[in-house]
């Protein structure tokens, strides 16, 4: 993961934006005027909507975006770009065209259920004009971008023309083309590199009800052979993802809890996008985008997902390696902000863990039963040899850290330099506070920046010290 956190690759984005608006109030009667709900206002937000969700979805995973479109020249389009801008989105390719309307779609939200929807929008396709506008806007920059995204929500910008001229130019200059499609003919995808139907979409394309495995090899393979496409992929919902390069690989989904899959399309190709054009293979990538849908479909309405959202759930399915448990004072004091707005309870403890057993091991399970996360603060070799004598630690702070990151109940590991971790308790502020049986009628570090104090007793004749104690003897 650590490869994709240090990857920012220049995509292009080309579809249809739109707003989406949001109308939040109460409802506490009928309008006397017609057998109607009255919705009393509380606020108004607005979120980019369209192809608009793939870019919010780039832009957190951290990837450079740009994006190009026609919108109208009004005030709903005004507003667009205002939103792509303070999001740093390059939109120099985006051309206005007289007389159209800049898609907007206002949602009525009341006790949490959306009463009405009103749109404002034109779903025409755009001009030759625009067209050509766009392609000779593209045809000097497009070797300057990693990868291109064509997310069609059907609302005309992506012709049939505009999207082949799009992707021969892309090709002609070595970059891949994604495309998110819609509607059952996907010739106007010819050529592009692989695109991301969901299953009822690939059974309209293909004609194939797809019920078992050979059935899905045959719509993978009439997708790939149709389209020219570089990989064919199908995406399976809670199945997972579906590709076809030498051989059909289906990698099944990992989410936990499905709270809402709106946008979950524009996750899976935005993810898929970054992987790839940090030069992970197919395999890789559907691991990682089944990884960030997997966080998205957690979330209420059309949401993102953060390269730190993605690692925490893959550290909370125990599928990564002990390193992307291991974090900097910096990285858990984002993770614990992000993990108490979600209303986790935060759990710390802390020690040398030299020579790592059984001990440890319950006191840790202990631990982590108090609360969502178990935090462990490590002492470091200098540390540990202030405290303990010159002859520890046995393991050095990079092998302890690693073998604690490895074990099931801990969720991440702190390295820290002091004797005492009173700084990183103050940072964390965690819910409760573990410490051994042994500080019974002692002064704590770090209580006052703590919810309670929890004490977990030993198991009776295991420890370090005690470890080394007999090692040293059997060696005489």
């Amino acid at each position: 993961m650590q490869i994709l956190k240090d990857a920012q690759p220049n995509i292009l984005v080309v579809g249809d934006l739109m707003i989406d608006h949001y109308l939040w109030g109460s409802c506490e009667r009928i309008s006397p005027e017609a057998p109607v709900q009255v919705v009393d206002i509380a606020k108004e937000t607005t979120v980019l909507g369209g192809a608009g969700n793939v870019i919010n979805n780039l832009n957190t995973l951290g990837a450079k975006v740009s994006v190009a479109s026609v919108i109208g020249d009004d005030e709903n389009g005004s507003e667009l770009l205002e939103m792509l801008q303070e999001i740093d989105v390059d939109s120099s390719n985006i051309a206005k065209q007289e007389g159209r309307k800049t898609s907007k779609k206002s949602r009525v939200i009341a006790v949490s259920q959306q009463i009405l929807r009103y749109d404002k929008e034109s779903k025409e396709d755009i001009t030759k004009e625009s067209e050509q506008k766009i392609v000779a806007s593209l045809e000097d920059s497009i070797d300057a971008y990693d990868m291109v995204i064509l997310s069609d929500y059907g609302k005309g910008v992506l012709t049939d023309s505009l999207s082949q001229s799009i992707i021969k130019l892309a090709k002609k200059n070595g970059v891949r083309v994604l495309v998110d499609p819609k509607g059952s003919d996907f010739s106007k995808y010819r050529g592009a590199y692989l695109l991301t139907p969901n299953k009822k979409e690939a059974i309209l394309a293909t004609g194939i009800e797809i019920q078992d495995e050979d059935s899905l090899r045959q719509a993978l393979q009439k997708l790939k052979n149709e389209c020219d496409l570089g990989i064919s992929l199908i995406t399976l919902s809670e199945d997972g993802i579906a590709t076809l390069d030498k051989e059909v690989e289906v990698f099944p989904t990992v989410a936990k809890e499905v709270f809402d899959v709106t946008g979950a399309g524009d996750t899976v190709i935005a993810s898929i996008a970054y992987a790839l054009s940090a030069g992970k293979s197919i395999q890789e990538t559907a691991a990682f985008a089944n990884l960030a849908a997997g966080v998205v479909v957690g979330k209420i309405g059309s949401a993102t997902v953060s390269m730190d959202e993605v690692e925490e759930y893959e550290a909370s399915l125990h599928k990564s390696t002990s390193d992307a448990h291991i974090k900097s004072f910096q990285e858990i004091e984002a993770l614990v902000k992000r993990s108490k707005e979600l209303g986790k309870k935060v759990v710390f403890t802390n020690g040398c863990f030299d020579i790592l057993h059984v001990g440890h091991v319950k006191y840790l399970q202990i631990a982590k039963s108090f609360g969502d996360i178990l935090i462990v603060g490590l002492n470091s070799d200098a540390s540990v040899s202030r405290l303990k004598g010159p002859t520890r630690p046995v393991n050095i702070a990079e092998d302890r850290a690693y073998l604690l990151a490895a074990l099931e109940a801990v969720d991440f590991v702190v390295p820290f330099e002091d004797d005492t971790p009173y700084e990183l308790i103050k940072m964390i502020a965690p819910d409760v506070l573990v410490k051994g049986g042994d500080y019974e009628g002692k002064t704590v570090v770090g209580t006052e920046f703590s919810g309670e104090l929890k004490l977990v007793d030993f198991v009776d004749g295991k420890s370090t010290t005690k470890t080394i104690q007999k090692i040293q003897g059997n060696s005489c």
